[in-house]
């Protein structure tokens, strides 16, 4: 599509310029690295659980982490996305990471107040608003962080936030090696993303082309699950494009069974499997062969490979791919990949309706 190509086509759209969050995705795993040394950590004692609460791109980091470190954490860890907390979590042998961008997500405040109601332990992860002055007035750590973007495009500072507060409370072994080869390697392969580079030579752009006017599921095993619904949340949230997400082997229980009905989807369906060396060798072969399966059912369906040569390295090339592609959908689709009107009304009706 010439339009991905076009300057004034994407300068006209872009009017918060989204690609150059894309761009800082690599800076940002730095930035939120060296930042994390130095915020205030949790009063000491020994950890029983951890509840990463936040919404969106505030919770998708969470995401991230768990998916990348589930093997290796030392102390489990949900990522909750819902009001109050789960029932388990009492007491200071829990620590609540309150996680929001704006500071403002009434679910996550109301996960930090039950975590203060509760005797747990919590921390803020922030850029301000209500959620800081909670921290501050309950002398709560707050880590609170600098980015004036949409909340999903700091996911790359919230990410590695995380990940330092991980590693300094010694819930997983120090990552920084895997982390500063990760940024290199997304700072290797923005050339091949970057906008100047066109269309027959753009991973990202050909793969726009093909989302382009199709119902689109992202499947996922292990550390690309997350990856997988991050896919979802960028072509709905940059390109206004319906897009669902799967996690593998679970899908292979379920959805595989799903394929016949409505006929449509034989014409308007695009199922993509993320696939990356570091998966167990059983996941790979589900990928390669739930792929087989959707396209003898007659649906288009792809596998992409990641690269790296670790775990983490190949969850965010696979990231980095995905935002590259939904922002060139978006351009496909001629619409603003920032703001995100339906999310913004809802969030005001449900204040108009509080008061």
């Amino acid at each position: 599509m010439l339009v991905m190509d076009d300057p004034q086509h994407k300068a006209r759209l872009d009017s918060q310029d989204m690609y150059a969050e894309i761009r800082a995705l690599p800076a940002q795993l730095r930035q939120g690295w060296a930042e994390g040394q130095h915020l205030p950590l949790p009063s000491n004692g020994r950890l029983q659980a951890v509840v990463l609460a936040g919404m969106g791109g505030s919770a998708i980091a969470g995401d991230l982490l768990v998916g990348y470190a589930q093997e290796r954490l030392a102390v489990p860890v949900l990522v909750w996305r819902n009001y109050d907390l789960p029932g388990w979590a009492q007491g200071e042998g829990v620590l609540v990471v309150a996680s929001s961008h704006s500071g403002n997500t009434e679910e996550t405040l109301s996960a930090a107040r039950a975590a203060h109601a509760r005797g747990c332990r919590w921390l803020a992860l922030t850029t301000g608003g209500r959620l800081a002055e909670l921290a501050q007035q309950h002398a709560a750590p707050l880590w609170k962080f600098v980015h004036h973007g949409q909340p999903r495009a700091a996911v790359g500072l919230t990410f590695a936030l995380l990940l330092a507060l991980f590693a300094r409370l010694g819930l997983l072994n120090d990552p920084e090696d895997e982390l500063r080869a990760t940024a290199q390697l997304l700072e290797e392969r923005q050339d091949a993303f970057a906008f100047e580079t066109p269309a027959p030579q753009n991973p990202a752009k050909r793969l726009a082309e093909r989302l382009h006017q199709r119902r689109v599921t992202v499947f996922g095993a292990q550390f690309l699950a997350p990856v997988a619904r991050r896919w979802k949340g960028q072509i709905n949230e940059l390109a206004k494009a319906w897009a669902q997400f799967d996690a593998l082997p679970e899908a292979d229980h379920n959805t595989l069974a799903g394929l016949r009905q409505p006929a449509s989807l034989r014409h308007d369906a695009l199922a993509l499997f993320l696939d990356a060396q570091a998966l167990h060798p059983r996941n790979r072969l589900r990928v390669t062969h739930t792929q087989a399966i959707f396209a003898a059912e007659g649906i288009a369906a792809e596998v992409l490979l990641a690269s790296g040569p670790h775990a983490l390295a190949q969850q965010w090339s696979l990231l980095q791919w995905g935002d590259y592609a939904a922002y060139y959908l978006a351009l496909a689709y001629g619409v603003d990949p920032t703001p995100i009107p339906t999310i913004a009304r809802l969030k005001q009706e449900l204040r108009a309706a509080a008061r």
